[in-house]
């Protein structure tokens, strides 16, 4: 059973930064991409950013396009989130996934086939 591991999240004052890690584990396919995506408290899950795992192209929301950057380690099936200029909006949980092949878009949770358990972002104003 494969595993995505989360770890990063916390605490931080708006305008700081934070880096979310997300590790597979016992992965036993290949993958088409790497996702984020958070919810906050009252609203619904939506999309923050994807890496294709074959040539790193990403994709990202307009909320967070220049603040937030998505990449990827191949060596050690391992996708990342750099969080900066972090915005009391930003807080929510954040959860990383991974999809085997692309479905309906890199955009939409239904194209992904597993799920880390989510990590908290707190961002005080």
């Amino acid at each position: 059973q494969v595993q995505l591991v989360e770890s990063g999240g916390g605490l931080v004052q708006a305008g700081g930064s934070l880096r979310l890690s997300c590790a597979a584990v016992r992965v036993t396919f290949s993958t088409y991409a790497m996702g984020w995506f958070r919810q906050a408290p009252g609203k619904e899950r939506e999309f923050v950013a994807a890496i294709r795992w074959s040539g790193a192209t990403t994709t990202y929301a307009a909320s967070v396009k220049g603040r937030l950057t998505i990449s990827r380690d191949s060596a050690k099936n391992t996708v990342y989130l750099q969080m900066n200029s972090l915005k009391a909006e930003d807080t929510a949980v954040y959860y990383c996934a991974g999809a085997i092949r692309n479905l309906y878009g890199v955009v939409s949770p239904l194209s992904y086939d597993y799920w880390g358990q989510g990590t908290q972002v707190t961002v005080s104003s």
